[in-house]
């Protein structure tokens, strides 16, 4: 994946959940940090498959152009 969120959203993002290790690739975060937005429910809206956690690339990508809009204001 590219190291910035807008390129790879740009590019596309796979065809399949995302794991909490993608997240933080994506956005070039610490693992923990991406737990922590889970834990506070600030960062992507992710759903548990049975320990695991996964998230839809369609709603991570709602989440980024939320994320640009808010900051933009």
């Amino acid at each position: 994946m590219a190291s910035k969120p807008i390129e790879t959203l740009s590019a596309g993002l796979p065809d399949r959940y995302l794991t909490p290790e993608d997240i933080a690739s994506m956005f070039s975060v610490p693992i923990e940090t991406v737990y922590r937005w889970r834990k506070q429910r600030t960062g992507p809206p992710g759903f548990r498959v049975g320990r695991h956690v996964r998230y839809d690339p369609a709603a991570v990508r709602t989440w980024v152009h939320h994320q640009e809009a808010t900051d933009a204001s």
